[in-house]
């Protein structure tokens, strides 16, 4: 992951397969001063990203042929000679229309430190990866480790059964 300085813009990924979210999202990120590069499925941002070095990946979950599933497998697992810093080093935002709580943990669980759900006014989005890269490596473990925790203890708190609830056996 390139380190950007004053005069450099911050590159952004997005992965992402609607058209009208990739466009809209892209002249959200360029006019708040971000250099951005679009892939429209798992395998193209595969391709593109040992070579773009983005400094953030916002990516959808639900992609055809490769999903993004997939890219925060490959992240974890690729370390290419070429690239000094860890692929899995590169903050992602997952931005999907998977809003379940186990999906939620799983993004979190497969390297997510950001999961938002569509629709999300492009503002949000801007905002939060602002925040994201200003923090420092540190700061986003110790945050992606919070998040992981959080979601983990929301879904046992709403799968266990409750004092009023009929349970059948």
């Amino acid at each position: 992951m390139k380190a950007t300085t004053s005069k450099e813009a911050a590159r952004i990924l997005i992965v992402e397969d609607d058209f009208d979210i990739k466009q809209i999202l892209g002249v959200y990120l360029k006019h708040a001063g971000f250099e951005v590069l679009s892939a429209s499925d798992g395998s193209e941002a595969i391709q593109v990203v040992p070579e773009f070095c983005p400094d953030l990946i916002v990516l959808d979950l639900m992609m055809q042929p490769v999903d993004g599933w997939a890219v925060l497998d490959w992240l974890n697992a690729a370390q290419p000679e070429s690239q000094p810093p860890p692929l899995s080093s590169i903050p992602v935002l997952v931005l999907t229309a998977l809003n379940n709580l186990g999906e939620q943990v799983r993004g979190f669980e497969k390297g997510a430190i950001e999961y938002m759900t569509k629709p999300t006014q492009p503002r949000m989005i801007v905002e939060r990866i602002r925040t994201i890269l200003a923090l420092s490596a540190e700061q986003r473990a110790m945050l992606h480790r919070k998040r992981i925790d959080e979601q983990r203890e929301t879904l046992e708190r709403v799968s266990a059964p409750q004092a009023d609830e009929f349970v059948y056996e």
